[in-house]
């Protein structure tokens, strides 16, 4: 989701009673207000993150018609940061490392994949159009607000923190300007916000009918298709992502065709700078987020 800024009602607030109040009984703050903060705090978040590399670990699994498994496949990768655009570099299929010839099919993909969304993104600034670091529309709270509702605010502790949950319902008759806005038009969920850091930190949601986007090419979800995600708190106001989970049948680019369940897992945060080299990995990543350990080398 793409997210911007915009702060000040809480400072209505008086800071002596606000410091004297604990989490559990201090006002909660105006929605709004709450959710202009995390769209700041998101875009702020995201040019922070460009900064660290992680694990991701992969599974998808297929089912026939009668909802029982009929196939699974598993993906490693490495995502980090190229001009500005995060990708996946994947570095084993199956449990099994690429070769030299996929792994440079492999980086050949991410090239083009890179030098697109480049393109894309300074066409869009040609034309005076917002969009994020993959050229893709923005869309802001206040749009989101005018596309569905926010309701029932509550405080919850999550993993240790008080976090703001908020229940959001998309308007179906809402008019959209452009095919990404059908996706928050048509999206009932849950948010959770945390209210230390003011950012998205939760969240699931179902769709409620079927629509694409680009003729259903990068977008096709039929309906009832729902997701979960979460993310992890690395240190100060850095969160990265952790876990995302999705089931239904639908078509999404990152995860091309689905019709069953994904499971997505990150793990082994690391920071780097412009100087760090990446050094190629064909370390695997396990459904517990963990490092699978080399076998031992046999003894002659």
């Amino acid at each position: 989701m793409s997210q911007r800024s915009l702060a000040l009602l809480l400072l209505l607030l008086s800071t002596t009673t606000y410091a004297q109040q604990s989490p559990i009984t201090q006002p909660l703050p105006p929605t709004t207000q709450l959710l202009l903060d995390a769209e700041r705090n998101q875009l702020a978040a995201e040019a922070a993150n460009k900064d660290y590399t992680y694990h991701v670990h992969l599974e998808q699994q297929e089912l026939d018609h009668s909802g029982n498994p009929k196939k699974t496949t598993t993906t490693d990768s490495e995502s980090l940061t190229i001009d500005g655009i995060r990708v996946d570099r994947v570095v084993a299929r199956n449990g099994r490392p690429l070769t030299d010839k996929e792994a440079q099919k492999e980086s050949d993909r991410i090239d083009k994949q890179v030098a697109k969304a480049k393109a894309r993104r300074e066409q869009r600034a040609a034309e005076g159009k917002p969009t994020d670091a993959r050229g893709d529309d923005l869309l802001t709270v206040s749009r989101i607000l005018e596309l569905g509702t926010f309701t029932n605010p509550r405080r919850v502790d999550l993993n240790g923190r008080p976090t703001i949950v908020l229940d959001y319902a998309g308007d179906p008759n809402a008019k959209t300007r452009n095919e990404t806005e059908k996706v928050f038009r048509d999206l009932v969920g849950t948010a959770w916000i945390d209210e230390q850091d003011h950012i998205l930190v939760r969240g699931e949601g179902h769709f409620l009918h079927d629509f694409k986007v680009g003729g259903g090419l990068l977008l096709n979800i039929h309906q009832g298709f729902n997701f979960d995600f979460a993310a992890t708190h690395i240190t100060a106001n850095i969160w990265l992502p952790a876990t995302i989970n999705a089931q239904g049948s639908a078509r999404l680019l990152l995860f091309d065709g689905i019709n069953g369940r994904i499971h997505l897992v990150t793990s082994d945060y690391r920071k780097f700078h412009s100087s760090s080299t990446i050094i190629d990995s064909n370390r695997l990543i396990g459904p517990d987020g963990q490092p699978i350990p080399n076998p031992p080398t046999p003894q002659p």
